[in-house]
């Protein structure tokens, strides 16, 4: 490399660069001490009394069961508190296995016993399509209970007569089984971290965030749900297989519903979520009864530090690691700062993208809404509205507060099941689909509340939402497109506005036949609202969508909207084009008060 024209050197070390990206130092250490940690700590453990190899064992079987309860508590946002249960299923299913001399060994029978707690952990999870947060952890510490009645009065096979569980020969040596029992932990992390850069799981975040956003997505909530309760299942019934693999064979002791409660206390203390917070939060579990026994102290206080770590972890709104990773993120946008390292603007492609939908001519109106009616209880919200989506087109729908725009909204788009009339896509009818059908079928819709994930990056949460594969080249298109920031910022670090704008991009990229936008410019300064606008007008030709908008600042319709439809009470009162119906009568003295807006 030269030195630049007028310098005498070469400047600052050049930074490590791997395929064409610098790579900021914090990233390089962190790897570095990772590998370092992963060579040494097995060198380290074959010097120490075979007492605290043991407790190495018991800390990374508690990691293990930390790392499933992260995934549900961190990650989707459900507090489940029975993650002993699956693993004592996984522990019962060993003994089992053992005692009827199944073949395999150890190696094969830890994974059964993986297998066999995923069927418990979907039943388990059934009162988390209904139940969320103290309900949902009430019904799961109930189930903990009852599954650990059952093991105090049917003991574990094997236990009575002595028939204990034996290691293959390989796993002999405790240092051997300890490096077993990290290395699966490793492993787990390693397969999570790959299902949190596949849909379903980057959609565990969206659930946590909000299971309409998500369902308005295309992603069913069922499945995600029933998913991660599945996989956490089977991550904690291999816990329990490498506790009878360390002792030889399990007591119900070992399942406690007070010890469930600990490890939980100690996930959200030290965030097991997070692949390190789940290995400190396993050492700490191991290590701190021991720790406060040759202090003198009596070792059920262990469990009161971790319930006041926990709660202390929950009045700063972030675990141990959390904050960590927090302050790892602020040193890294100090660097890029400094380097001069800035997110570059996205780009417009050099020509529109093809549609993915296009119209086969079967129906002359992409969208129909046939004599639409929504009832709650005596009152009306809806009264036979009818409105059509023509193809091509931007249609504005206004009205005052309680008007029933939004209402109409969700009864288009699933979340109102029960209703009158029928809604018809391209001619045929989607009333008997699900949200997430409808999604998939070619509908799509924004929130009056942005519901964007704020621990995703923008490209994620816009991968996630278009459901198919997409290049960076439209990604960056489709946010140039709406004026949205740069794929690589994180969705926490943008402001509200900007947020909006994400989803709108988000919806863009799935490509729908229609997309009903809730008051998209809410937040927005006046001149972005309009620019804003402008591109809803061009949605149509650029991204063969037709668009139904629902907005209160008259400009923002006047300037996207070929049509409008006004609604008051529940009922249509006027419908026609922008300058028609601003001036109609009804409108100006149900929505626009005495004078007339101008329009352009």
């Amino acid at each position: 490399m030269k030195p630049a024209e007028g310098s005498g050197t070469l400047g600052p070390p050049a930074t490590p660069m791997f395929r064409g990206r610098s790579v900021p130092p914090s990233r390089i250490a962190r790897g570095l001490s990772v590998c370092v940690l992963i060579v040494l700590i097995p060198w380290i453990v074959v010097g120490l009394p075979i007492f605290y190899v043991d407790l190495c064992i018991t800390a990374a079987i508690g990691a293990l069961i930390v790392r499933s309860l992260g995934i549900l508590t961190e990650r989707a946002g459900m507090l489940a508190v029975c993650p002993l249960a699956f693993a004592g299923v996984g522990a019962y299913t060993v003994g089992f296995a053992n005692v009827h001399h199944w073949p395999g060994g150890l190696y094969f029978w830890m994974f059964l016993g993986g297998v066999a707690a995923m069927p418990v952990g979907f039943l388990v999870g059934l009162p988390a399509l209904r139940l969320r947060g103290i309900n949902l952890a009430v019904i799961t510490l109930s189930f903990g209970v009852a599954v650990n009645d059952l093991m105090v009065n049917y003991e574990f096979p094997g236990y009575e007569t002595q028939n204990y569980v034996q290691r293959p020969s390989s796993l002999l040596n405790d240092t051997t089984f300890f490096v077993l029992c990290w290395g699966v932990f490793v492993a787990v992390c390693i397969g999570i971290w790959a299902l949190e850069r596949r849909p379903f799981g980057t959609a565990w975040r969206c659930v946590a965030r909000s299971e309409r956003a998500t369902a308005a997505m295309g992603i069913s909530v069922v499945r995600t749900k029933l998913g991660i309760f599945v996989i956490s299942a089977f991550i904690a019934g291999i816990a329990g297989a490498l506790m009878v693999g360390e002792i030889g064979v399990a007591v119900s002791a070992n399942f406690d519903p007070v010890e469930s409660l600990a490890l939980f206390a100690t996930a959200i203390m030290v965030g097991g979520g997070n692949p390190e917070g789940a290995a400190v939060a396993g050492v700490f579990y191991a290590f701190t009864p021991t720790i406060l026994g040759d202090l003198g102290i009596n070792q059920d206080f262990a469990n009161i530090l971790f319930g006041v770590g926990a709660a202390q972890a929950l009045s700063f709104g972030t675990s141990v690691t959390g904050f960590w990773r927090q302050n790892v993120a602020r040193v890294t946008r100090i660097w890029r700062n400094r380097r001069g390292l800035v997110d570059p603007a996205p780009q417009l492609l050099a020509t529109a993208p093809a549609p993915l939908r296009l119209s086969d001519g079967s129906a002359s109106d992409a969208m129909r809404i046939n004599d639409l009616t929504v009832r709650y209880g005596n009152v009306i919200a809806l009264d036979a509205v009818t409105i059509a989506i023509p193809r091509g087109v931007t249609t504005g729908l206004i009205g005052p507060n309680g008007a029933g725009k939004s209402t109409l909204v969700d009864a288009v788009t699933g979340f109102i099941g029960s209703y009158e009339g029928t809604i018809e896509l391209d001619g045929r009818r989607i009333d008997g689909l699900t949200v997430h059908q409808r999604s998939r079928a070619g509908v799509r819709r924004t929130f009056q509340h942005e519901r964007t994930v704020p621990e995703l990056t923008v490209r994620e949460f816009v991968r996630l939402s278009a459901r198919r594969r997409i290049s960076d080249a439209e990604v960056s298109d489709v946010l140039a497109f709406v004026g949205g920031p740069s794929p690589r910022a994180l969705i926490a670090g943008v402001d509200v506005g900007a947020r909006r704008l994400v989803e709108i991009a988000a919806c863009l990229a799935a490509r729908p036949a229609v997309l009903l936008l809730d008051e998209p410019t809410a937040g927005l300064a006046q001149d972005e609202s309009l620019a804003v606008a402008q591109a809803i007008a061009g949605m149509p030709e650029r991204y063969g969508c037709s668009v139904l908008l629902i907005e209160h600042d008259m400009q923002v319709v006047s300037a996207a909207c070929s049509q409008v439809t006004v609604l008051d009470f529940g009922s249509e009162i006027a419908s026609g084009s922008p300058a028609e119906v601003l001036q109609h009568g009804a409108v100006i003295s149900a929505y626009l008060g005495d004078q007339a807006v101008a329009v352009g």
